[in-house]
């Protein structure tokens, strides 16, 4: 899969997990890029930079973009570009996410976006159910239909502002459960019967 031109990601779009960081629901979308460098595939390390002492994983469902640009669309229109559904990990450098106010640098270092193979997009995507594990451990379960803003909406407005591209990447939010990470940990993260991402988590060289 070739590397997105951007990565637009959305906060705090399940209401337990804005409620668990303490965090109102936000009245619109809170959207933040993660730079295509951060990508990782299945089996790849997450690895913990020496500049956070507090990295967390974050499940999510990921859109990608298909054939067609997705420019001022429609919710009907924005579904129809979508090309793929994904399983991504939003790995998040939480004590930068805290000091900074914005989050670069916190969701954007390198290795901070594993992403699995993307599959057909299911007609009803308020049924994609995801789950995440650490070390074989269920920590996040939640469905599409738990968003607050659900997947067209989400497609619409964003396209409002930002022209999605073919190949582009949104990755829809995060569900409570996030949690810290520790070297010799595997996080796993799957959209069930669709997509999977594993990887180990190392400390850098």
């Amino acid at each position: 899969m070739m590397l997105p031109s951007k990565i637009v990601c959305v906060g705090r779009n399940y209401a337990l997990h804005a409620k668990e960081m303490g965090n109102d629901v936000p009245k619109e979308p809170l959207l933040f890029l993660k730079p295509s460098s951060s990508i990782i595939r299945e089996g790849e390390a997450v690895v913990l930079h020496p500049v956070s002492t507090h990295i967390e994983y974050e499940g999510e469902i990921a859109v990608i973009i298909g054939s067609r640009l997705c420019k001022a669309a429609s919710e009907a229109e924005a579904v129809k570009a979508i090309g793929g559904i994904v399983a991504l990990n939003d790995v998040t450098a939480r004590d930068l996410q805290k000091n900074d106010g914005q989050w670069a640098r916190a969701k954007g270092l390198d290795t901070f976006c594993p992403i699995g193979n993307p599959a057909a997009p299911p007609a009803d995507l308020d049924s994609i159910e995801l789950v995440t594990r650490l070390n074989g451990q269920e920590v996040q379960r939640a469905k599409g239909g738990d968003m607050v803003f659900k997947i067209p909406f989400l497609l619409h407005f964003i396209s409002q502002y930002l022209t999605l591209e073919p190949g582009d990447i949104v990755a829809t939010g995060t569900p409570h459960g996030v949690g810290r990470l520790s070297p010799g940990d595997v996080v796993e993260v799957e959209l069930v019967g669709l997509s999977r991402v594993s990887n180990p988590v190392a400390a850098a060289n």
